[in-house]
């Protein structure tokens, strides 16, 4: 697929993988990595590839959201993604899972239910992960 590049996000690793340091080439991502105990790890106090996509994907997806809402003509403005990324053990090896729990103040259950399958349709890392691994979307009118 041919597509015109916008941003290209470039980070470097040193250590031991999921224990060492991640920075990004403009600096502003410096990081320390830890292992988290429930992986067999010290539990440091760095953060972990998990968390890192968690905050990644609930932030893309959260653009998605206030893009389609846009469209829509509809305010999304207080909303909320609760990400949670899940790593564990299957027959083919470590997988991932997802949940993302979005909560919309002001519009009817739903209308949050179809915003949120719109942003699912738009978001990059949901499209990226479509087929790969579960995703599950809650949508929370309040």
């Amino acid at each position: 697929m041919a597509y015109d590049v916008m941003y290209t996000a470039q980070a470097t690793v040193t250590g031991e993988g999921r224990k060492g340091h991640g920075t990004t080439a403009d600096g502003r991502l410096d990081v320390e990595l830890s292992v988290p105990k429930g992986m067999g790890g010290d539990d440091g106090p760095g953060t972990n590839p998990e968390q890192l996509f968690a905050v990644g994907y609930a932030a893309c997806f959260h653009g998605a959201l206030k893009a389609v809402a846009r469209k829509d003509k509809t305010n999304v403005d207080g909303s909320t993604i609760e990400s949670h990324v899940s790593l564990g053990k299957s027959d083919e090896g470590l997988d991932l899972e997802v949940e993302l729990d979005v909560t919309i103040p002001g519009v009817d259950q739903a209308k949050a239910e179809e915003l949120v399958e719109a942003a699912h349709q738009m978001c990059p890392y949901s499209r990226a992960t479509r087929g790969n691994i579960e995703v599950k979307l809650s949508a929370k009118a309040v």
